[in-house]
């Protein structure tokens, strides 16, 4: 569970008061400002307070927790800061709030005024839903549900993305080659935006003088422009720092670009680069990436659950990544950065009560309570037909008259179907990328769409050099086209190593005939 706690201001609040809070966001030039929601969904805040950054109608610094009376009723779904600071806020209903500074219209309410209680921004978004924000020093970015990109503030470097350095007072969408895409998810640096498409391009505009943009250049770009050095490699998340900029691909790999006089390109030394450069943390494949606009940090996270850091560590320059003991990267922007802050809106699971889902997981393979028992391979799986026939179209019509309470299985290996049945109660799979075959195709058989899904990104997140070949073949044969062509991909950009291997060598003539027809096709074999 995530301890709250390791963030300094939070000391000001009580042990009972820590256990009610749900969400929570950090923030300030000093880390000491904090806003939180409770578990009966009620928004406090607490801290300086600096030109009404806290919204509640004035600029008195509290050392106990206010509750934000305005935003009553209102639940949060992503929350942004700026360095004035100014927050900008989107409900689950994405409706978007800002407060707080507003020297430069980072606020989008057409003017300059400080901005003292939350205040509804609708102008250009009245019929549109938010899902995304994201706040340079002082201007405001946010992304909504059908892919369009809205900026307003600060623009002294284009950061507005309007092809002017004009302060934009009201959102305005970003266009340009932004026009005929769908953004997917967008981070601002300092004076700095990045957005990333759904088709895995990076789009960048704004301030450049450390090379943030990744263009090969320090100039400044005042429209969006496509950052040309990823060609051919999909992108799925993008995190900025003050100056710098982090990426990570498809394929589970990080690339950083940017300033790195604190080491926070993990590059291994401190010079700023103006292209993506590739950071390597281990062998292992990073699911998450973070970085805060307001800090030199940067953190990973593996898929072994290994927690890196690199960059400004409380006053030193670590400019390789370092393993930390910590499981989740919130814990690095706790303990290292300066200031202590959140890199993004915390979540904070109770750990004292069960969800339905957390129950029904729990009763999973529970011989006390199952009424059913499937035979595999010897072993039994005890499960629940009630359950089954809610949550399988298979177990409905086989088990409607089945008064049976052994169900023997022959068809599929005991882990594959064990995985099978565990996933009815979880939602998810947890297997290696060889067994999610075999588990694609138990749910090619059952015709369970949403399982074969999970299959095919489980085998992405585990294929390597070695097993490319076999992952292919499986692809091909249960007809996953979108996993089909991430593995060819995959080969295509290994394709030294992966035709050396015995899978390679032990190629299907058809598998291998097409193969070769369509690396020719892209230029593969060229020279």
């Amino acid at each position: 569970m995530l301890d709250v706690g390791k963030w300094p201001i939070f000391s000001l609040c009580s042990e009972e008061e820590l256990q009610l809070i749900r969400q929570a966001c950090v923030f300030g030039s000093a880390g000491n400002e904090v806003l939180y929601t409770t578990v009966n969904d009620e928004i406090f805040v607490l801290g300086t307070n600096c030109c009404g950054c806290l919204g509640l109608g004035d600029v008195q610094s509290t050392i106990e927790p206010r509750r934000l009376d305005s935003l009553n009723g209102k639940k949060i779904a992503c929350l942004s800061y700026g360095s004035g600071p100014h927050i900008v806020l989107a409900t689950t209903e994405g409706e978007v709030f800002t407060w707080g500074h507003n020297a430069y219209s980072q606020l989008g309410n057409g003017t300059t005024n400080h901005g003292l209680v939350p205040c509804h921004i609708s102008t250009n978004l009245s019929n549109k839903q938010v899902i995304e924000v994201a706040c340079g020093s002082y201007h405001s970015l946010v992304l909504t549900s059908d892919g369009e990109v809205f900026a307003w503030g600060y623009n002294n470097s284009g950061q507005v993305g309007s092809g002017s350095t004009v302060n934009q007072p009201i959102p305005r969408r970003v266009t340009g080659c932004l026009q005929n895409k769908v953004v997917v998810t967008i981070a601002c640096g300092q004076m700095c935006c990045m957005a990333v498409v759904d088709t895995g391009e990076v789009y960048v505009w704004g301030y450049n003088g450390n090379g943030q943009l990744g263009l090969g250049n320090s100039g400044n770009q005042p429209t969006p422009c496509r950052v040309a050095a990823l060609q051919g490699i999909r992108v799925q998340r993008v995190a900025c720092g003050y100056a710098h900029t982090l990426v990570l691909t498809d394929e589970g790999q990080v690339y950083a670009w940017g300033a790195n006089s604190y080491g926070q390109l993990g590059t291994g030394n401190k010079s700023n680069q103006s292209y993506p450069t590739p950071v390597t943390v281990e062998k292992d494949r990073i699911i998450e990436i973070a970085a805060c606009h307001s800090t030199h940090t940067s953190a990973a996270k593996t898929q072994g659950g290994h927690v890196y850091m690199w960059g400004q560590c409380r006053g030193q320059s670590v400019i390789l990544p370092h393993l930390t003991h910590f499981s989740c990267t919130d814990d690095v922007f706790a303990c290292f950065a300066t200031p202590a802050v959140t890199w993004r809106l915390l979540s904070v699971e109770p750990d004292d009560h069960l969800t339905v889902a957390e129950s029904l997981k729990r009763e999973f393979d529970n011989p006390d309570t199952a009424d059913l028992k499937f035979l595999v391979d010897g072993k039994y799986i005890y499960a629940h037909k009630v359950l089954l026939k809610i949550r399988c179209e298979h177990f409905r019509s086989s088990l409607e008259d089945n008064e049976d309470d052994i169900v023997e299985m022959s068809e599929f290996s005991y882990p594959v179907y064990r995985a099978f049945l565990e996933y009815l109660y979880t939602d998810s799979i947890s297997l290696s990328p060889e067994e999610a075959v075999g588990l694609l195709d138990l749910a090619t058989f059952y015709r369970e769409n949403r399982l074969k899904k999970l299959c095919q990104q489980t085998i992405k997140q585990g294929i390597c050099e070695e097993n490319a070949i076999a992952l292919l073949s499986a692809a091909v044969k249960y007809d996953a086209q979108d996993l089909e062509e991430f593995c060819f991909r995959f080969c295509i950009n290994h394709l030294t190593v992966v035709t050396q291997t015995s899978g390679f060598a032990e190629m299907d003539h058809d598998l291998l005939k097409n193969f070769i027809s369509k690396a020719s096709r892209v230029g593969a074999f060229k020279n």
